[in-house]
């Protein structure tokens, strides 16, 4: 059973995939940079979860969330499935920051543009800081902004060491951080499994924008990275997992 099953979600998502890209780009060049942009996207994105067999469960407030923004949130990455499984998360006015080199993509990177996401040129720091001011623009004029301070995907490894870009962005803009940590899900999506357990999203204690200062930016980012980790441990305790799964070693 586990290779035709495996043949049938990977046909479901095919199709899906392409279905996703046509209403995709529609939406976009209809309306390109609309605030809602990345909202309508995920909301499609969610219907991809009872199709690999996870459970997504919320453990936060989405009024909560909603009364706070704008607001930079702040995530781990973990495996190329996050576009699934935290298509919960954004909510109307949220954007992502993301590599330049997205752009450059088949079909995905011209989505992910029109959709009003930040494309961050890291090669070039000039150009980099000229981004950062952008983005304090776009959040004085109403928008959140999604950052994960690693730079890139963690993966099985343990979590890399966290930027201070996000902070001090919070900091320019004045607006608070929303920290959020998913249970470790990397290799627990097996597409030959029926049920692949649950995944857990939880937000942890918003830290307001003023109580940012310069001097303490990098002891601020490194203490909001210990707390992020040991939150995410804490809430692998409490998933259901899949039959044989084994925790990545160094998560």
């Amino acid at each position: 059973m586990r290779y035709p099953l495996i043949a049938i979600r990977v046909l479901i998502l095919f199709v899906m995939a392409l279905i996703w890209l046509v209403l995709g780009l529609c939406v976009c060049l209809f309306r390109p940079f609309n605030r809602k942009n990345v909202y309508a996207l995920t909301q499609m994105l969610r219907l991809a979860q009872g199709v690999i067999g996870v459970k997504v469960i919320l453990d936060f407030d989405v009024k909560t969330v909603r009364s706070k923004m704008p607001a930079i949130f702040v995530g781990l990455h973990q495996s190329n499935w996050d576009i699934v499984t935290m298509a919960d998360l954004p909510q109307p006015g949220l954007v992502c920051v993301g590599k330049k080199s997205l752009l450059y993509t088949p079909i995905f990177g011209i989505l992910f543009f029109l959709s009003g996401n930040v494309l961050l040129d890291r090669e070039h720091r000039a150009k980099a800081g000229d981004t950062f001011l952008k983005i304090v623009k776009k959040i004085k004029n109403g928008l959140s902004i999604w950052m994960f301070p690693e730079g890139t995907r963690s993966g099985y490894g343990p979590v890399g060491k966290f930027k201070s870009g996000a902070l001090h962005t919070a900091l320019l803009a004045k607006v608070p951080i929303i920290p959020f940590v998913t249970s470790t899900y990397a290799g627990q999506i097996d597409l030959g499994r029926w049920d692949n357990g649950e995944i857990k999203i939880k937000l942890l204690p918003i830290i307001e924008g003023s109580s940012l200062n310069r001097q303490s930016l990098v002891s601020d980012t490194k203490a909001l990275q210990d707390e992020m980790i040991k939150a995410m441990h804490e809430l692998d305790k409490t998933v259901r997992r899949p039959e044989g799964y084994k925790m990545p070693p160094g998560r």
